[in-house]
């Protein structure tokens, strides 16, 4: 037997509806705030990530899947939806459509790490990206964002933590002051930090071996060494969260995984029973150098990242799953060849109408197929033979009440839309032409 590769999952019916249901209430909660949504390549150019300014991350320097195409191609399966979102910016010029450019994407992503609860090798992002503007307020709405789209599904307890990695004047004199303490420690850091402390200092502070050390939590933090304008940013970003009452904590050890954050950096956790350090639930944060990285125009940008994965998980812990409509509208028994031949029309044409039907397909026993009618929650059964049909006619019954008419055959369609819609004043989420819930 071929098993599935280690890390990754199958989301089978029955679960794969949860994630239908959150995937669109997140594009509904995006509308809200204009984020259109993007949809960028699964793999890309292998030096999208591997950079020269990217070169410290775990994620970029342990993780990735790289591969070679059959033209000798460097590529790599995407470790995370930022990059190929700049560089769609970038290729597609959208930043000449618009002076502020809001996207959203869905997908999965890749990393070669040790699988765990919430995150496999194969997990999927939801993620926001706003282009074009440096302006603290559109930090908060960012994060905003957030908060609204996790409380809105129910979880409670919702925390921002938040920090500031300053301008580039205020990172660089903080990146002395970590080499200068870091430096009489080097022999008892271990090997990952060996190299941050040459590469990337403010990585060290994201060490999940040596953090809970003490010369670690004495370390000095950036808010000592900002910059006004820096200072400046940072505030107006905290006072937009007080204005918005969004709950936060100033949190000077936060950097994030990935080495082109600047300005502001936050993480946003929930109060799920038994999850440990999942409780963090999205994070993001401003990246204003990426894009001219990238070889586009200078712009400013911030952004945000969901992992499904683990979102689902903390909605599944704290019983907030949404409630998943696992009804048809109408089971069809046949009885007989031509029954079933013309059941096939009558599906089709309800289908066609937006009802949910079907039928079976293995025409076992009257008895079974009844027994398979109450699996599919049918709110209607119709049963057809050669005698009714015939005349033209089909027995149909009403699952709610238990009452049983015969119709033409022709009327089954109407017949049903007009109960649906006879259960409320206005159209029922059951009804074909009602909106999504």
């Amino acid at each position: 037997m071929i098993s599935r590769p280690r890390g990754t999952q199958d989301i089978l019916p029955g679960e794969v509806e949860y994630w239908q249901k959150i995937e669109n209430y997140l594009r509904r909660i995006c509308s809200l705030y204009n984020y259109k949504e993007v949809r960028t390549p699964i793999f890309e150019s292998g030096n999208l990530f591997h950079r020269d300014q990217n070169d410290s991350s775990d994620m970029v320097t342990k993780e990735t899947y790289d591969f070679k195409d059959r033209g000798d191609r460097d590529l790599t399966l995407r470790p995370e939806g930022t990059a190929g979102a700049a560089r769609a910016f970038i290729e597609n010029k959208l930043y000449a459509q618009n002076p502020v450019t809001k996207l959203f994407y869905m997908g999965p992503i890749f990393r070669y790490e040790r699988p765990s609860q919430g995150r496999q090798r194969q997990f999927h992002q939801f993620g926001v990206e706003a282009y074009g503007s440096n302006d603290p307020l559109l930090d908060a709405e960012v994060i905003a964002l957030a908060v609204t789209a996790i409380k809105g599904l129910g979880l409670s307890g919702v925390k921002v933590k938040i920090n500031t990695l300053g301008d580039e004047a205020s990172r660089n004199r903080y990146r002395d002051e970590l080499v200068n303490y870091f430096t009489p420690h080097y022999d008892d850091l271990c090997e990952d930090c060996k190299v941050r402390l040459k590469k990337n200092p403010l990585r060290i502070l994201d060490c999940k071996v040596d953090g809970d050390k003490d010369y670690f939590k004495a370390a000095p933090v950036i808010t000592d060494y900002l910059s006004e304008e820096s200072k400046s940013h940072f505030d107006k970003v905290l006072n937009a969260l007080k204005e918005m009452n969004i709950d936060f904590e100033v949190d000077p050890t936060l950097v994030r995984g990935l080495d082109y954050y600047t300005y502001t950096v936050f993480e946003i956790e929930a109060n799920i029973k038994d999850f440990g350090a999942a409780n963090v639930i999205c994070a993001g944060g401003r990246y204003n150098n990426l894009v001219k990285e990238l070889d586009g125009p200078e712009t400013p940008a911030v952004g945000l990242a969901f992992g499904m994965e683990r979102l689902i998980l903390a909605l599944q812990s704290e019983n907030r799953l949404p409630r998943i409509d696992a009804t048809s509208h109408i089971y069809f028994i046949g009885l007989g060849d031509r029954a079933n031949a013309a059941i096939s029309r009558i599906m089709n044409v309800c289908r066609f109408g937006g009802l949910k039907c079907d039928t079976d397909y293995t025409h076992g026993s009257l008895k079974s197929q009844f027994k398979k009618a109450d699996k599919a929650l049918a709110m209607f059964t119709a049963i057809l033979g050669d005698n009714e049909l015939d005349n033209a006619q089909i027995n149909i019954k009403n699952n709610e009440t238990d009452e049983q008419e015969t119709i033409n055959i022709n009327d089954v369609y109407p017949y049903v839309v007009k109960y649906i819609q006879s259960k409320s004043t206005s159209k029922c989420a059951s009804c074909p032409s009602a909106k999504e819930e």
